[in-house]
C-alpha cells in the first residue's frame, strides 16, 4: 500500500509536474505530480436538441493514483457527474438542457494526478501462478476472452504450449512470453487505423501498441495466468498478475510497444482505464440492448428539434503544462 495515504507534505501549482520522493522512502521509487484537463465540448449543428448528456473516461483513483479536482470549467446550465463502470473506469456524465443551432458548450475539469511509479520487485522466485480454477468472478475477464484478444484460438493456443515451456518459475514464464512478442512482433504505429485481432496480429508479424499489448495477454491467458489491458492518454500496455510467497496476488505492468520495462512502469500518464471487456448499452440497438467492448465509448445522445442536425463531440484529455 502507498504510505500515508499517497499524501504529501509539499503543495502542488495548478500545472506544475513534479517528481518526489516515495513517502516510504523506498528507494528507486518516484511519485509524479501532474495537472490534466479532461471532459468535452458540445456543439448543435444543424439544428437544435434537448436533454442531451454526454459521457467520456476520466482519471480514477488506483492503488498507485491519486485523483483529485482542483477547477471546474462549465458552461451555464451544463452540469457534471460521475460514474463508476464495473471498477474498470470512470465516467464523467454531463447533462445540457438544451443547444440552439450553432451553440457551443463546455464540461472540462482540471485534476491534479499522482502517479506511484515502482520499481520491479528485487526477488522474483517466490511469485507463483495462480489457481484459475480457484480465482474469484472477478478474474474471469482475465482468463478468457475479450474483444481483439481471442485466448482460445488455435493459434495462440499452440504458441502459448511453447513459448516459456522451458522456465520453471512463473516470473520466467511471463517474462519468455514478454520477450517473445517483442522479438517477433515488429511495431507499426497504427493510430487511427482499425485494431487488429491476435491471429491477424501473429500473421503480419506488426502490430502498435494495442496489438502487442493484446498478444502479450492472449498468450498469458491461454497459459491461465490472468492479465489486462491498462489504457492511457495516446497508449496502452498490459498487467499480469501472479501470487507472492504468502499468496497474495498481485498486478505487474509491462511496457509491450516502446523501451524495455518489464514488471514496473516508467510511463506516468493517468490511468484511464484496467480491463478489456465493458458490457455498456449499444446506442445503435435502443438503451435496453447491449454489447461488448474494449474500451469504454465516448457517448453523446439528445432530443433534435423540428430542424434536425447534429451533436458534435469533442472529447479533451490534455496536460496542462507547467
Amino acid at each position: 500500500m502507498l504510505a500515508a495515504g499517497f499524501a504529501l507534505a509539499a503543495a502542488v501549482c495548478l500545472g506544475q509536474s513534479d517528481e518526489e520522493a516515495a513517502p516510504d522512502g523506498a528507494s528507486g521509487q518516484r511519485i509524479v505530480t501532474m495537472s490534466w484537463k479532461v471532459g468535452m465540448e458540445v456543439t448543435a449543428d444543424g439544428g437544435g436538441f434537448h436533454r442531451i448528456v454526454g459521457t467520456t473516461t476520466v482519471p480514477m483513483d488506483w492503488r498507485e493514483q491519486r485523483v483529485r479536482v482542483v477547477k471546474e470549467d462549465r458552461s451555464p446550465g451544463v452540469s457534471i457527474s460521475y460514474q463508476t463502470i464495473e471498477d474498470v473506469a470512470r465516467q464523467m456524465v454531463v447533462k445540457i438542457p438544451s443547444l440552439s443551432d450553432g451553440q457551443q458548450v463546455r464540461a472540462i475539469v482540471t485534476l491534479e494526478i499522482k502517479r506511484l511509479l515502482e520499481k520491479p520487485p528485487a526477488e522474483t522466485e517466490a511469485f507463483r501462478l495462480p489457481n484459475a480454477k480457484r480465482s474469484d468472478r472477478k478474474m474471469a475477464n482475465f482468463l478468457g476472452p475479450s474483444p481483439y484478444i481471442e485466448c482460445t484460438s488455435p493459434q495462440v493456443l499452440e504458441l502459448a504450449a511453447k513459448v516459456g515451456a522451458d522456465k520453471e518459475k512463473a516470473w520466467e514464464k511471463v517474462e519468455a512470453i514478454y520477450d517473445w512478442v517483442r522479438a517477433n512482433v515488429k511495431f507499426v504505429d497504427n493510430r487511427g487505423g482499425q485494431i487488429k485481432g491476435v491471429p491477424e496480429t501473429l500473421h503480419d508479424g506488426t502490430g502498435d501498441c494495442d496489438e502487442m499489448s493484446s498478444l502479450f495477454i492472449a498468450l498469458c491467458r491461454a497459459k491461465a495466468i490472468p492479465a489486462r489491458t491498462v489504457r492511457v492518454p495516446g497508449h496502452v500496455y498490459p498487467e499480469f498478475y501472479l501470487l507472492d510467497e504468502n499468496g497474495k496476488g498481485r498486478w505487474f505492468p509491462c511496457q509491450a510497444a516502446g523501451t524495455r520495462a518489464f514488471g514496473f512502469m516508467p510511463d506516468p500518464r493517468p490511468i484511464l482505464q484496467r480491463g478489456d471487456k465493458l458490457l455498456v448499452p449499444d446506442p445503435e440497438a435502443g438503451a435496453r440492448k447491449k454489447k461488448t467492448v474494449r474500451y469504454l465509448p465516448d457517448t453523446l445522445v439528445g432530443l433534435p428539434g423540428s430542424g434536425g442536425g447534429k451533436l458534435r463531440l469533442k472529447p479533451v484529455c490534455e496536460q496542462v503544462e507547467p
